[in-house]
């Protein structure tokens, strides 16, 4: 996702990078697309926000001489949609921006590896959570990062509107650059305009691996933080996707939807 928060728990430094976790009418739609799958015939269409920004979870691929947003969050969606009989329409936005987009009315539901935390759930419902995973501190080669203590005094880049980013801001003696993409925060590492990132895990692992001058900081300690879907406040919808997140992790297909796209991470 993406992308889950460190600011709820930064009394110790344990409860701190505990919650190094998860990947929020958009501020600045200006990636407003109406990309997407129809999986059902008939039924209603439900507007589906996302930041396609965030590869595995969701994320632009031309590869078949189309743009279409693809992603683990994208089969996820379209799973439910099997399910429960509806078609989606996909609009892609900034992350800062879907929260705004649930509680304006410009759409129906959000996914995009977010995290349910205690601050969003004051603006929106979610659902049960769909994925775990955990955030760790992105630099270059050669920077080791065994502790939080180690980035006192370096810029942290993180996605602008993220549990990250709150991670980010919560770290004692860092100047936090925040950015619109995941693209835009790797970049900043890599040119050295950032000492660090703080990104999933999940997502990390890709640029790593198109990247060799790249390297992940697990950070011992650091427990996982999950992945919801967020509606606008008291939508019919949220016991629904819960049925239908249930049975998927009964008969297996979340698990294997997941592999899909995250095994080749690893």
């Amino acid at each position: 996702m993406k992308k889950t928060a460190w600011i709820s728990t930064m009394a110790t430094s344990v409860a701190l990078m505990s919650v190094l976790t998860g990947c929020g009418a958009p501020s600045s739609d200006n990636r407003t697309s109406s990309t997407g799958a129809t999986p059902s015939a008939g039924g209603p269409t439900l507007v589906l926000a996302t930041s396609a920004d965030y590869k595995p979870y969701e994320f632009h691929d031309t590869s078949s001489g189309q743009d279409k947003i693809v992603g683990f969050d994208m089969d996820v969606a379209n799973a439910i949609a099997k399910q429960l009989h509806f078609n989606i329409k996909v609009e892609d936005m900034d992350f800062d921006g879907l929260i705004g987009a649930l509680q304006s009315g410009r759409a129906d539901f959000v996914i995009a590896g977010m995290t349910p935390t205690a601050e969003r759930k004051k603006s929106v419902d979610f659902s049960d959570v769909y994925y775990q995973a955990t955030n760790i501190v992105l630099t270059k080669k050669g920077h080791a990062v065994k502790s939080l203590d180690d980035l006192k005094g370096e810029t942290v880049a993180a996605q602008l509107g993220s549990v990250q980013e709150t991670a980010a801001k919560a770290i004692p003696g860092v100047k936090v650059e925040s950015l619109n993409t995941i693209p835009n925060v790797v970049q900043e590492v890599v040119t050295n305009r950032a000492q660090a990132a703080v990104i999933e895990d999940t997502v990390a692992k890709g640029y790593v691996q198109n990247n060799p001058s790249l390297q992940i900081n697990e950070i011992p300690g650091v427990k996982s933080n999950g992945s919801a879907i967020a509606f606008p406040k008291g939508s019919k919808w949220v016991s629904k996707f819960n049925t239908a997140i249930e049975k998927m992790k009964q008969d297996g297909e979340l698990q294997q939807l997941a592999d899909k796209w995250f095994s080749g991470q690893k």
